[in-house]
């Protein structure tokens, strides 16, 4: 126990002096950490062109008395719309 406490003196010993480190910047650099929505990290997905996608309701089950072409569209992926996409990106400030 007491080793453990002694290297971690040292570590944060050398941080502080600028000394060699395992670490490539200062671990304070990023604190506070942002914490994403867990509802949101469930539901949607990040693209590389800033939007999101989800997918839509109503196509698991139940589907005898629904129209083919309902079910086709319940199956398609939905897109964020502009307003969506900055709250989203809130939600999700890691992607």
């Amino acid at each position: 126990m007491l080793a453990h406490v002694a290297q971690n003196v040292s570590l944060a010993t050398r941080i502080l002096l600028g000394g060699s480190s395992s670490f490539t910047t200062s671990a304070l650099n990023y604190f506070p950490k942002l914490k994403s929505h867990s509802g949101t990290k469930k539901r949607w997905s990040s693209l590389p062109n800033g939007l999101f996608k989800r997918g839509k309701a109503g196509h698991k089950h139940l589907n005898a008395t629904k129209a083919p072409g309902r079910i086709n569209r319940l199956g398609a992926t939905a897109y964020s719309h502009g307003f969506q996409s900055s709250k989203l990106r809130k939600l999700l400030p890691y992607g």
